[in-house]
């Protein structure tokens, strides 16, 4: 053998393949920004990359591979460092697209693959790159799309949540891929902390699963669950998280310390309920998610007769095992009808979905009283459904819905529930002190309950005092940190008071609120801006959902004690071109 002969001939060097996170970008609408303004496009496209992707690239350590037109190829040593720098470009531009008119806002979709990749020169090639376009082409206009191999990665290590959407097949691929999808919800809110753990017991009680033989009975373990989350929440010794933000985790199949950390709670109580004929059987586990492990877990098969029994007992249990001794509270009121119950149940669930469903809810409330007349819970809900039909609407009246409030507070002086929504109502009436008294009351009996602290923000904001309501807002935000879209409206409007109408229109923009009634502050901003043409857009897409608003009647009912304050939203909703 000659010495210094090489196994490997000179001119067959292995090719250079490693592991790498690829980042692929794509702008929607690319032709159409051409074609309206071809120089304009370019300009702006330039701009945005020496601002905005090359000083991201820098941060999280990647590499512009290549420039493409309308698109961009980025290598990433780490797949954490892919999404976090993909994340912050959807920021900057949606940032940057602030100021100008829907027509020439520029805006990406982004797919991350984690996979081997072949480099040749300053290029890469192989089926990791590949993979991550097909993913850029599967995202929403201003959304990302990453791969499993990404998402096992940054599970718990990135401050977004990610969707499911399964296994797709891809184009020139053999086996599908399953891709995970950015939540709409996941930016950041102005108001939300960091979920760090509450300074007592933390707990979400997630969505019982239904194991009835029909699926209708899905109703009944839902109404379990908001029950329990009712009945904990009354505990000033426990952090609660809301029943909207438990019940954003319906039908998902999550790690359970995932799940804790986005709500920032330790515990967590997973269960299922089975109901058949007149007999129910349910299970329940408590869970820490910090250390792992149940600390406790039971099985009661009860008549249904007995199921506000077993609701008292489980509630009993979880305390003992999170403060470490019982604490006895006064007993609420229950219905003696497992009808009028199943009927409240269902019927709660419609009150915010739209007016058919609204006025649905309003006669099963109704027959829910009729077959029991001493159900506070009924009377409360129906107290709402009729103060919205007034305010939204113009049906019904005030009075009606206090007559309501009055009796379900007669018939239980111990549910925070019926002290803030009858403070609501007086509200209306301009009966401010005995207001503020049920809402003190509400909260002393139930510091958990997140929609009252958003209530409250309401008439705070609507008395001049928008910097306290933000306040309040943020306890709201942190006890339900995936609320209803109404959280938003309440937030917009607390900042629009507060003159702060740029983070106003961040808000409202939100996919969870916007296209609602919230649009109306939105609208009211832009114009406070100056940005009068999509002011009027946004008054004018407002006004096809609302066709009957008008700034006089909304000024009428409205619960405001300030007059600058009302003066203040009169002013910009004229200014956006609402009618008078």
């Amino acid at each position: 053998m000659r010495s210094g002969c090489s196994i490997l001939a000179s001119d067959e060097a292995l090719p250079d393949r490693r592991l790498a996170a690829i980042l692929v970008t794509d702008v929607v609408g690319y032709s159409r920004l051409m074609e309206q303004d071809e120089a304009g496009t370019l300009a702006a496209l330039r701009d945005r990359q020496k601002e905005i992707v090359e000083p991201a690239v820098k941060t999280y350590s990647g590499r512009i591979v290549k420039v493409m037109g309308d698109g961009m190829l980025i290598e990433f040593s780490s797949a954490v460092k892919a999404v976090e720098a993909a994340l912050h470009l959807q920021a900057r531009y949606r940032k940057a697209n602030e100021p100008l008119p829907e027509s020439s806002r520029i805006k990406l979709r982004i797919g991350v693959n984690l996979g081997d990749v072949i480099g040749e020169g300053n290029d890469i090639f192989g089926d990791g790159v590949n993979i991550a376009a097909r993913l850029e082409a599967l995202a929403e206009p201003e959304g990302l799309c990453i791969s499993a191999k990404v998402h096992d990665e940054i599970d718990g290590k990135v401050n977004a949540r990610f969707e499911d959407s399964g296994e797709h097949t891809l184009k020139n691929l053999s086996r599908p891929v399953r891709i995970y999808r950015l939540h709409s919800g996941s930016s950041a809110s102005p108001v939300r902390p960091s979920l760090e753990l509450p300074d007592r017991p933390s707990i979400a009680v997630l969505p019982f699963v239904n194991f009835s033989a029909d699926p209708e009975q899905a109703y009944f373990a839902d109404g379990l669950t908001e029950d329990l989350i009712t009945d904990l929440s009354r505990n000033a010794g426990l952090f609660v998280i809301a029943r909207n933000s438990a019940f954003a985790y319906k039908g998902k199949s999550l790690d359970v310390r995932r799940i804790a950390s986005e709500l920032g709670v330790r515990y967590l109580l997973e269960g299922s309920a089975r109901r058949a004929q007149d007999r129910i059987r349910i299970n329940v586990q408590l869970i820490d998610a910090l250390h792992g492990g149940h600390l406790w877990a039971e099985r009661f098969d009860r008549s249904l007769a007995d199921v506000f029994a077993v609701q008292d007992e489980i509630t009993a249990k979880i305390v003992e095992a999170l403060i470490g001794r019982l604490i006895v509270l006064p007993p609420r009121n229950r219905p003696k009808s497992m009808k009028a119950y199943d009927l409240c149940v269902r019927a709660r669930m419609l009150t915010e979905q739209s007016v058919q469903a609204a006025k649905e809810a309003h006669l099963m409330f109704q027959e829910a009283i009729t077959l029991d007349p001493g159900y506070a819970e009924a009377y409360r809900w129906l107290a709402l459904n009729l103060l919205l039909a007034w305010l939204h609407w113009g049906d019904q009246t005030v009075r009606s819905a206090l007559e309501a409030a009055d009796k379900a507070l007669e018939l239980d002086p111990n549910d925070s529930g019926n002290h803030w929504i009858r403070g609501y109502v007086l509200a209306h009436e301009g009966r401010w002190p005995e207001s503020e008294a049920e809402f003190a009351a509400a909260l002393q009996m139930d510091p958990n309950h997140a929609d009252a602290w958003a209530i409250l923000s309401d008439l705070t904001t609507l008395s001049g005092r928008p910097a306290e309501a933000i306040e309040q807002l943020g306890k709201a935000f942190r006890l339900n940190p995936h609320p209803s879209s109404w959280y938003y409206l309440l937030l917009g409007q607390a900042q629009y008071a507060a003159r702060q109408y740029q983070a106003a229109v961040e808000t409202l923009r939100r996919e969870e609120t916007y296209r609602t009634m919230s649009r109306r502050f939105l609208a009211a901003s832009l114009a406070q801006l100056g940005r009068m043409e999509e002011a009027r857009r946004e008054a004018e897409y407002f006004m096809i959902s609302n066709p009957h608003f008008t700034i006089s009647f909304w000024a009428k009912t409205q619960p405001i004690r300030d007059a600058a304050t009302l003066e203040h939203f009169v002013e910009g909703y004229r200014k956006a071109g609402l009618p008078d």
